[in-house]
């Protein structure tokens, strides 16, 4: 599973940010990991400098074989908040939709 990341001109500490975001997308949807050949990642803070309530967001992209790209977005106050939602919610949907594939299979 590759994983592409991107962040807005609001976001810092890309390197050490991308790390971590690539380690906790890895192991939470590592069940997954055969069936997705790529994540796409996008960071970004809804408002700049000012602080908000879930104005972070992270949009997953995920893009499985033979499948159109699956997306989701999650929110949160602080941008570990916002991944670990996004996360949850793609875990959520490749459940279901890898679920219904078996069953017509």
């Amino acid at each position: 599973m590759k994983i592409q990341f991107n962040t807005d001109k609001n976001i810092t500490g890309k390197e050490s940010l991308e790390a971590f975001v690539a380690g906790r997308i890895t192991d939470g949807l590592k069940q997954f990991d055969e069936k997705i050949t790529r994540i796409e990642v996008h960071l970004s803070d809804e408002n700049a400098h000012k602080t908000g309530k879930e104005d972070i967001h992270c949009k997953l992209e995920s893009r499985l074989e033979g499948l159109q790209p699956i997306t989701v977005t999650g929110k949160g106050e602080t941008k570990e908040k916002a991944v670990s939602d996004s996360i949850s919610k793609m875990k959520a949907v490749l459940s279901t939709t890898l679920g219904k594939m078996k069953e017509h299979h």
